[in-house]
């Protein structure tokens, strides 16, 4: 494998900023990260065209015994998206979709609450909206996120990541109105390999972040 293309997500994050700088004008946006590992990515695209940061806060529902697999996602504001390939091909039971998802939107509400407090989601209607990743496999989270936007009466919903398979950028782009992926290698296997340094994001980092003005990060 030749060396990872990105430092680490800081990194990830300002070259993304480049591109989208280049890429196309945004006007007024509004940065929604998905946590955790996107928000260092989406602090660099928010500082870059000095647009607010928020976190668009989405859980992957993993097939029970197999969660690295997804069969769905749930995103704020009630969005719930779900693969039927998955669900269709492993014979997954409606009851074992909702009950899982029931389990993953307490830890979403847990998330809401742990990274914003008391503050009030970012309003997003009319609005530029760019969803930021540290990367895509399925992109099933990332087609939840895209759903809750336009729930949201987002204007414009643009998705903006680092890396992620051909195929996934491709059925993005069929829900957003543009997707932008800086790198679609064609062998794929985990996003973490296309970085050197992937190490861990903790909710402290996700709130520190999010409350910071324009100081660089430690």
């Amino acid at each position: 494998m030749s060396l990872p293309p990105f430092r680490d997500r800081h990194d990830a994050g300002r070259r993304l900023a480049d591109a989208l700088a280049r890429h196309a004008p945004l006007h007024a946006p509004v940065i929604l990260a998905l946590p955790r590992g996107g928000v260092p990515v989406g602090w660099e695209v928010a500082r870059a065209l000095r647009a607010p940061l928020d976190v668009m806060v989405v859980r992957k529902l993993g097939v029970p015994g197999h969660e690295e697999l997804a069969m769905g996602a749930i995103a704020s504001g009630g969005i719930r998206v779900v693969s039927d390939e998955v669900v269709q091909a492993l014979a997954i039971p409606a009851r074992v979709l909702a009950d899982t998802a029931v389990m993953e939107e307490d830890e979403l509400l847990r998330r809401e609450r742990a990274f914003r407090g008391d503050r009030p989601a970012t309003r997003l209607a009319g609005c530029t909206v760019v969803l930021v990743d540290d990367g895509l496999a399925t992109g099933s989270t990332m087609l939840a996120a895209v759903a809750a936007a336009r729930a949201a009466s987002a204007a414009r919903v643009v998705v903006a990541v680092p890396v992620a398979p051909r195929e996934t950028c491709r059925t993005l782009s069929e829900h957003a109105d543009e997707v932008l992926c800086l790198s679609t290698p064609a062998r794929f296997r985990a996003v973490g390999d296309w970085y050197d340094d992937f190490s861990q994001v903790d909710d402290d980092e996700v709130r520190r972040l999010l409350g910071m003005g324009a100081e660089p990060p430690a």
